[in-house]
């Protein structure tokens, strides 16, 4: 997905605001059939069901670095690209004194959060996206950076039957 269809699907459209610039990705249109790409609605069609989206519930026990917010935001950063994702913002929030951070990854489809708990040695992690991106390749990411001792991902299918 190019960064200007993410924006689109956003309802930001170029072709309303002379303003911005435009690249020729930009400018190309988007197919006349009724692929995905076509109705911008990216839903995933997969094993036979048709979904808005997958969504990982992820919970690290005793990893490294959950305290860190360059680090945390890197690891964010690297899990977009691992996903072949689209990244928009990152937001992050540390907290004190007990150093956890909250914040989240907004993604063209759709978004990766955390909360940490580092006295308590506990994170939390949701990755949810739509369309061609790959959200499993993110967990191997948070496996490769926290190190944990201990991991648990839940799947869930969002938006099943849309």
């Amino acid at each position: 997905m190019s960064k200007a269809q993410a924006l689109f699907q956003l309802g930001i459209d170029l072709d309303e605001n002379p303003s911005a610039s435009k690249t020729e990705e930009q400018e190309t249109a988007l197919p006349a059939d009724d692929t995905a790409e076509a109705r911008k609605d990216f839903f995933i069609e997969r094993d036979g069901e048709r979904y808005a989206g997958t969504h990982l519930i992820v919970d690290l026990w005793d990893g490294e670095g959950t305290d860190d917010l360059a680090f945390v935001e890197e690891t964010l950063r690297d899990c977009v690209t691992a996903s072949e994702a689209t990244l928009l913002h990152i937001h992050l929030h540390h907290f004190t004194p007990n150093d956890g951070i909250s914040g989240v990854a907004v993604l063209a489809e759709s978004h990766i959060s955390i909360h940490s708990w580092p006295e308590s040695g506990y994170a939390a992690l949701d990755i949810f996206m739509c369309g061609d991106a790959k959200p499993h390749k993110a967990v191997e990411v948070l496996r490769e950076r926290f190190k944990p001792a201990r991991i648990a991902v839940e799947e869930h299918r969002r938006g099943r039957g849309v």
